[in-house]
């Protein structure tokens, strides 16, 4: 009963990252280290964007059987990794990844934005929380450059209005 309201309060994200490594920070006795991970995510509505994002990940025993309240520290870098192009229009803050940072009411969300005076797409990480939500967050940004012979596509011609 209890996991079935989890997975209405939390429903999952659209997509899973890839884990690209994970570095333990504390040493745990018998129990999973405390550690970083860092995991990769393309973003879906644009096309030659991906996301790199680093979030420690509690060991012991409440890491152990899965009931740990994460923190909110998360870093962020996204970068163009080829042509850019558009699947459909895209809203100004628009939520692009969201995972699940506890059992029950806190979220980690990345969302994106369009700088159209110098068409480049921002992009922030922060976590929420049902009551109370942490200031803590990072951006990055990803400037639309030239890549081969494709045409440079503008952000702000995909904003939906």
């Amino acid at each position: 009963m209890l996991a079935m309201i989890a997975l209405a309060v939390a429903p999952a994200a659209a997509q899973e990252p890839d884990l690209i490594f994970k570095k333990s920070t504390v040493w745990k006795f018998l129990t999973p280290d405390h550690k970083l991970a860092t995991y990769g995510v393309d973003d879906p509505k644009v096309a030659g964007v991906a996301c790199h994002f680093t979030v420690p990940e509690k060991g012991g025993l409440s890491g152990m059987f899965g009931v740990a309240e994460e923190t909110s520290d998360v870093s962020l870098a996204c970068r163009q990794v080829g042509p850019i192009s558009f699947n459909g229009t895209i809203e100004q803050g628009e939520e692009m990844f969201t995972e699940r940072r506890s059992v029950f009411f806190k979220k980690m969300r990345i969302v994106r934005g369009c700088d159209v005076a110098r068409n480049v797409l921002v992009y922030v990480v922060y976590t929420d929380k049902l009551i109370e939500g942490s200031p803590k967050n990072s951006t990055s940004t990803v400037p639309i450059m030239p890549w081969g012979g494709a045409e440079v596509a503008r952000c702000g011609d995909n904003l939906d209005e």
